[in-house]
């Protein structure tokens, strides 16, 4: 069993960081990323460089198939790399990738040919295939357990993190060239094969620190096989189509992806239209990983009041306005300053999408459904980023004019411009499958949360002046054995507490449980179902939860409206609105202040039971895993309301963070006047 001190003294457990071997290969990671990334710019760079004289039309092209070489390896060689991940030694793999690497970076320069641009890139994105699954697959054998997830954070943030330092070093080298080139007209080296210089030491500074690691895992024999991207696309889309939740995600995740790469596939033609040169391409490419980086940190904090779920499609909807202004406005500064607003709104909808999808996805499905995102996301960007500069190329460039006004508009602004419409319709599709807050106007909604407020529905403007805890959770979870020790630790603290239940905490609602729980009621309907929660709801609220929050007591329930949205929304698959609207009805909008989620398994949840005593512990395992998914997208979306704990912790753990929590927003005590809302209660199930 646990105790307080031995969980202060996991939390003081030393930083991953103070790991060697680790250490040594997150520099290592680092150094490559930034390689990667400069990598990316400089034969973007080059690639319109070298065909610059060609027209407009084979810059385009030109730029579109150097994307297209980079991300068709992973759609044919990415199960192969995996399994070659799980045969070889993979500090071996990772020291002939880097220094496989080198050699063909340091080639380009030497040959400033662009077809061996082409087959160089496609080259490094092949060796890149066996490099990064085999540090993948080391991670977990050099960190303990417990520190993983930190050191996935931590390599997460190389990986995205050092976008923006290698468009600062292009920029800086591509200012330095210039600059030089200006005071020596024979200087005779370029921006891009600087950057390619410095891409390829990189990688040998990689292999270097990988070769010389010590302690790396070696006893390794892997025989499984990764499924095809067609096969994992299959799979996944069987999983996303049947949820909801999912489904937005997927589309607005998708659809955020088609007009990133719309964006990719023209940047470096549109910025050469607007006088930018290799210079003015860095900066636009450091201002989108600029903009994304404070997206993902700063944005859910500043919106906190708002559901996450609202945020993620509002997000998107934002980045495509931003999108079409870029379009349309031909100066370079401007376009600068709006690319770091498109890239925080990316961070925000990236972020948010990553996190529900961890919350709302079950274990045993996450990894399929990350697996189904990331490959549909390769096959969207190959052919977006190919038909934008194809489509780019044959819509060429024109001059419109109105009398004396002349307006250029090219290709790269009608790609931009599509990119723009796609991301508002996917945005508005994300919320649409994903709005939790039908009740409240996103205008309102909105406009509270930049005030730093929570908006509610006009119904439940005015609430009680008392505390209202909800406990929620699966059966067998514990959250009935929780909310009567928090009711006992707040007596104690002097509080009036209302300890109560759903269904069952009045006369009426003593015989609605007995029609829902009666294991010989099979054949209720789902719709009359929720009815019936509904109906022990509204009488609920009106004799027990209101009389009491306006006295100024504490009520703390077992099972409230959100029960209705877990079990008959997702558990019983009916229409999520309808239950939201029937809900809101039936409690005038009133909000618990706090919703407690005891987190568990259900198969864990349900040895707990002695044996299925009601219809509801009696229905199979699929129904309760979706309830439970349910229950974890409630908590995501709103997670200023909710709190989560783990409910496979000790019970005296669980109290402790529970009571620590509930502390936050404990008002003044008052004197205690009532016990029981309804008198002795009939024991309460979990």
């Amino acid at each position: 069993m646990s105790t307080p001190g031995r969980v202060a003294a996991r939390r003081k457990a030393p930083h991953v960081l103070t790991n060697q071997p680790f250490r040594r290969l997150w520099t290592a990671m680092a150094v490559c990323s930034l390689g990667d990334w400069l990598n990316i710019i400089a034969l973007t760079a080059l690639a319109g460089n070298l065909t610059a004289r060609s027209g407009f039309q084979a810059q385009s092209l030109a730029i579109g198939g150097v994307f297209v070489a980079k991300m068709l390896p992973a759609i044919l060689l990415g199960p192969l790399a995996g399994a070659v991940a799980d045969r070889f030694d993979r500090r071996l793999t990772m020291v002939v990738a880097d220094l496989l690497r080198f050699a063909v970076v340091v080639s380009i320069p030497f040959v400033g040919d662009y077809q061996w641009v082409i087959i160089a890139t496609f080259l490094v994105e092949c060796v890149n295939l066996f490099w990064v699954p085999a540090k993948d697959a080391t991670v977990p054998n050099l960190v303990r357990k417990d520190r993983l997830e930190e050191a996935n954070q931590l390599n997460l943030l190389v990986t995205y993190g050092t976008a923006p330092v290698a468009a600062a070093v292009f920029a800086l080298v591509s200012g330095l060239v210039t600059m030089v080139s200006s005071a020596a007209p024979g200087f005779p080296a370029k921006a891009t094969d600087l950057a390619l210089w410095i891409n390829a030491l990189a990688y040998v500074v990689s292999a270097v620190l990988i070769f010389t690691l010590r302690g790396f895992p070696r006893n390794h024999l892997g025989h499984s096989s990764t499924p095809s991207v067609l096969r994992q696309i299959v799979e996944g889309w069987r999983f996303a189509g049947g949820d909801r939740v999912v489904r937005g995600l997927v589309i607005g995740m998708l659809g955020a992806f088609a007009a990133g790469g719309a964006v990719v596939g023209v940047a470096k033609a549109y910025v050469w239209t607007l006088g930018g040169g290799d210079a003015g391409y860095g900066a636009v490419f450091c201002a989108v990983f600029l903009g994304m980086a404070g997206g993902m940190f700063f944005g859910p904090r500043l919106l906190k009041g708002l559901s996450r779920r609202r945020l993620f499609g509002l997000a998107i909807v934002v980045a495509g306005v931003t999108l079409a202004a870029i379009a349309l406005i031909h100066e370079l500064a401007v376009v600068v300053m709006l690319t770091v607003l498109l890239g925080a709104c990316a961070g925000i909808a990236w972020i948010i999408g990553y996190t529900t999808i961890g919350l709302e996805v079950a274990d045993g499905l996450r990894g399929r459904t990350f697996a189904f995102l990331q490959s549909l996301a390769r096959v969207v960007l190959l052919l977006v980023v190919a038909v934008a500069s194809t489509l780019a190329a044959i819509f060429g460039r024109h001059v419109l004019s109105v009398g004396h006004l002349t307006y250029q508009f090219d290709g790269t602004n009608l790609v931009l411009i599509l990119a723009a419409v796609v991301a508002v319709i996917v945005g508005f599709l994300a919320l649409r499958h994903m709005d939790d807050r039908r009740g409240v106007p996103i205008g309102a909604d909105l406009l509270a949360a930049l005030r730093g407020q929570a908006s509610v529905p006009e119904e439940a403007a005015e609430e009680p002046h008392g505390l209202f805890v909800a406990f929620e959770g699966g059966e067998g979870s514990g959250k009935t054995t929780q909310s009567r020790l928090l009711a006992i630790w707040l007596r104690d603290q002097g509080y009036d507490v209302v300890q109560t239940r759903e269904p069952g905490s009045t006369k009426v609602g003593m015989r609605l449980r007995a029609i829902l729980l009666d294991a010989s009621h099979q054949g209720l309907s789902s719709r009359a179902e929720a009815m019936l929660y509904a109906a022990d709801r509204a009488e609920h609220v009106e004799k027990v939860i209101r009389p009491a929050l306006q006295r100024g007591s504490t009520v703390i329930s077992d099972r409230y409206v959100d029960s209705s949205l877990a079990y008959q929304g997702a558990g019983r698959s009916l229409d999520r609105d309808e239950v939201i609207r029937v809900n809101a009805w039936a409690t005038g909008g009133l909000r618990p202040d706090l919703t407690v989620l005891i987190d568990v398994s259900p198969s864990v949840g349900l040895r707990r039971m002695a044996s299925p005593a009601d219809r509801i512990e009696a229905e199979p395992m699929d129904f309760h895993e979706r309830v439970r998914r349910e229950f974890r997208a409630l908590a995501a979306a709103d997670p200023d309301r909710y709190f989560v704990v783990d409910g496979a912790l000790p019970q005296e753990e669980i109290s402790r963070l529970i009571q620590d929590r509930v502390r936050e927003i404990l008002p003044d005590p008052v004197p205690q006047e009532a016990e029981e809302a309804t008198g002795t209660m009939p024991a309460i199930r979990d």
